[in-house]
């Protein structure tokens, strides 16, 4: 679709690091799984696992998931589902207690934090914007929480991308149309909620008016919703920049380690990897988004609200992160599944 069609955004790739962790000797094969069948397969064995569970990840070598359990009771209920056990240190508890604390201890505008599976710890990061007496506090926090987390920085400037995929304009500002969704039947599409926060009517890349504001959230939540106005068309797909599209036939949850790819009117399309889960980031200004998926994609100004997807499964819409597609950076999205349930809509 011209002027109203689909963005996306990308993310790069993931080391499978094996920090605080071993593997249990003699183990069987694991299943060669797609990534939609291991986020199926780690759902399920969550629920058979309950506490004994610390995560999981999708390890595209050798297309198994891998699941971090406390002890080798555990790790045998994981290798007879057919995936890849591994024992670690930190319990989910333990990490989402350091979660709890970075939160009550370290709101600094300027930083985020995920919950890493492949090194079992909540990763910390602090954009150029952290000053020395904030950084300082920070890494106070983080050594207090031992292994739990571990403390980075990147030289980018966390920030909401105002922007992208085939662009949708209003009120002087510019953003990426997600997914188009159906509601009762009649066509919306699902945007970023800092873009529906400050803009409330569209209009295509040609400047004809084409929806207005259904729903919003942000922050928190980075969602929106957009009513069709204008009688375009609607399909369920994703410019990829090259005379082509993907298309959408439904939503799936984000596993770390997944690849995906992104469109952006600005950077058009990138491809790269799930990095972590519940991420949390503060973009100042009192603006914390909570439950994000972390990526190390590059994006820019240009590229929010736009759609991150894996093959025709739409996964996420881009919110924000730091650095460039030209030195690199990573991009946090707001889970497509939270959005279509709070907003009663489906892909389509």
């Amino acid at each position: 679709m011209t002027g109203a069609g689909i963005a996306a955004l990308v993310a790069a790739g993931v080391t499978f690091q094996t920090a605080n962790a071993s593997e249990p000797a003699n183990t069987p094969e694991p299943q060669v799984l797609s990534v939609l069948a291991a986020g199926k397969l780690a759902s399920t064995l969550g629920q058979d696992l309950g506490t004994d569970a610390a995560g999981t990840f999708y390890d595209a070598k050798t297309k198994s998931l891998v699941v971090n359990v406390l002890d080798e009771a555990a790790a045998k209920t994981v290798e007879q589902a057919g995936a890849q056990a591994r024992i670690v240190e930190n319990s989910l508890a333990e990490l989402k207690s350091a979660r709890s604390t970075l939160t009550q201890d370290a709101t600094i505008p300027g930083t985020s934090w995920a919950t890493d599976p492949t090194t079992n710890k909540v990763v910390v990061t602090a954009d150029r914007t952290v000053s020395e007496a904030e950084l300082a506090k920070l890494t106070k926090v983080v050594k207090g929480l031992g292994t739990t987390a571990e403390l980075q920085r990147t030289k980018g400037e966390f920030k909401p991308f105002i922007a992208g995929g085939d662009a949708i304009t209003g009120g002087g500002g510019r953003c990426s149309l997600g997914f188009n969704v159906v509601k009762g039947g009649e066509p919306f599409f699902l945007t970023a909620g800092h873009c529906t926060e400050s803009i409330s009517t569209w209009s295509d890349s040609s400047g004809t008016e084409i929806g207005t504001n259904e729903d919003s959230s942000f922050p928190d939540n980075d969602y929106g919703l957009v009513k069709y106005t204008a009688d375009v068309d609607h399909p369920s797909e994703v410019d990829l920049y090259d005379g082509s599209a993907q298309q959408i036939t439904g939503a799936a949850e984000a596993t770390v380690g997944m690849k995906v790819t992104r469109s952006g009117s600005t950077t058009q399309v990138h491809d790269g990897t799930v990095t972590g889960l519940d991420a949390t980031v503060n973009y100042g200004n009192g603006d914390i988004v909570n439950g994000l998926i972390q990526t190390d994609v590059c994006a820019e100004p240009g590229d929010s609200g736009g759609s991150l997807f894996s093959g025709s499964s739409a996964i996420g819409l881009t919110s924000g992160g730091s650095g460039d597609c030209t030195s690199g950076g990573e991009t946090f999205f707001q889970p497509v599944t939270e959005a279509l349930s709070a907003t009663g809509t489906e892909i389509g």
